[in-house]
């Protein structure tokens, strides 16, 4: 079973990155066919653990399947309050109910399994991220719970590791490990930005390590961000939300500058981090986590 749930998170995984490097955008029907799969999946390896076991692993799958589906949609409510209200209730009853479970029947397969916990945990980690602004994108908070779905614990990896990491990852969620090695791997990013700059003669520290120069008419076929766009007067750039939106204000902002007289511009490029979240993931599969494999080493 463990095959087919690595399976299907690498093809998924595999697609999302394809998607978001090429239009920025993956549609919510992949997030919420993986994740009922997910669910599906768990419950067939929980089965024989009884009823607690399932119950609770079905109540937690459930809480992260909300974030896959509209649900709102179906308030009419614009503000968002009352979703929110609603989304905060579900998650205390669902965060009570495992715990008093936890603290009733103890951890085990038959009471409260460790991928329940896992699961659970993944949720709340990448929501508060979410939250927080450290993951910038709904689709990257989603990615992470649908690794937490089809991949609670992970402990197969191929590389071997020091003892002393044995234990960590029969409880560490593999999400974490996932962000963690995503993280570690967009280092490489600034230090490639770096080199262009200087093969080209343009790098400036520290910008250097962040953008570039690009020819005005290339703007509208590249997914970035203006440094200076050197335009007139205090109107803001429009709000966007979609890729195509997004296109339609570069290629806009790239006629002002021309009409001015503006050949280059300095941008920074809109890094697809799914793309990081895919490679994370076959790091972790690999390796485990790569921060404390180098803890370790060290």
């Amino acid at each position: 079973m463990v095959v087919v749930e690595v399976g299907l998170l690498l093809v998924g995984f595999g697609y999302a990155a394809w998607a978001d490097f090429r239009e920025r955008e993956v549609t919510d029907r992949l997030w919420q066919v993986l994740g009922v799969l997910g669910v599906a999946l768990g419950a067939v390896v929980l089965a024989p653990g009884g009823g607690l076991a399932l119950g609770l692993w079905f109540l937690v799958g459930a809480l992260g399947l909300e974030h896959m589906f509209p649900w709102d949609d179906l308030l009419h409510d614009e503000s968002g309050r009352t979703a929110d209200l609603a989304e905060g209730v579900v998650y205390a009853i669902v965060v009570l109910t495992v715990a008093i479970a936890a603290f009733e029947y103890g951890v085990g397969p038959a009471q409260v399994p460790v991928p329940v916990l896992a699961l659970l945990a993944t949720i709340l980690f990448a929501r508060g991220l979410f939250e927080a602004g450290v993951l910038y994108g709904g689709a990257d908070a989603k990615a992470l719970m649908i690794a937490g779905t089809l991949v609670p614990i992970y402990t197969m990896i191929v590389v071997p590791l020091p003892g002393s990491l044995t234990g960590v990852l029969n409880v560490l969620p593999f999400a974490f490990n996932v962000l963690l090695d995503a993280a570690l791997l967009s280092l490489a990013i600034p230090i490639a930005i770096g080199l262009r700059n200087l093969a080209r003669g343009e790098f400036r520290f520290p910008a250097g390590f962040t953008g570039y120069t690009m020819p005005v008419r290339e703007l509208p076929d590249h997914y970035v961000w203006l440094e200076n766009p050197m335009r007139s007067g205090n109107r803001a750039s429009a709000q966007v939300e979609t890729s195509d939106e997004d296109r339609k204000e570069r290629a806009r902002i790239a006629r002002e500058l021309s009409e001015r007289g503006v050949e280059r511009v300095w941008v920074t490029p809109q890094i697809p981090f799914l793309v990081l979240i895919a490679a994370g993931t076959v790091t972790a599969l690999l390796a485990g986590n790569l921060i404390l494999d180098l803890l370790a080493v060290l």
